[in-house]
């Protein structure tokens, strides 16, 4: 059993989405959470990585593509309570990729397929994805928050978030 006062430590993880004209890379997950799902490639952040050379990493391991130029658009929190008790907290930094080197090819872990982006198969994808992934196909970015019991969506909420744009900071005087 828990203390309440036990720091719970959240995940970090990482999708990526080649996009190539009207059409996305998905993946058919091949094992672990969301097996049989199809998704983008990602995984989790290893210690001392940061979310962009993760994504890069989880490329090369599920795809055998090299990604050229990340686009970071979303940040999504996932909870899930397993009865009624939070047990797992994720946060998935998201990017589209449009320029790779390599051809896609199917490993251990993923076995990728393109598909037209107006024709995603919605049915056979994680239920959040609807409410946020066609924004960040059209270059959108977000920030998405759901809520999941025994990863059945029960809720969420998307916020759009403005393009960042430059901001000097003065340096304080001494």
């Amino acid at each position: 059993m828990k203390n309440r006062n036990e720091i719970h430590k959240a995940e970090v993880q990482t999708l990526v989405y080649p996009v190539k004209g009207e059409s996305v890379l998905l993946i058919e997950k091949k094992r672990g959470l969301g097996r049989g799902l199809f998704n983008g490639a990602g995984g989790k952040v290893h210690e001392g990585e940061s979310a962009e050379e993760c994504a890069k990493r989880e490329c090369e391991e599920e795809l055998h593509v090299i990604p050229k130029k990340l686009e970071w658009r979303a940040l999504l929190r996932f909870v899930n309570h397993v009865e009624n008790k939070l047990s797992e907290e994720i946060y998935v930094h998201v990017f589209l990729c449009k320029e790779w080197e390599g051809e896609p090819e199917e490993t251990e872990e993923a076995k990728p397929f393109w598909v037209t982006i107006s024709q995603l198969p919605w049915d056979k994808m994680w239920e959040d994805d609807i409410f946020w992934l066609p924004h960040v196909l059209k270059g959108k970015c977000v920030y998405a928050e759901f809520a999941f019991q025994n990863w059945k969506l029960l809720h969420g909420k998307v916020y759009f978030l403005e393009e960042p744009k430059n901001q000097n900071i003065p340096d304080k005087e001494s």
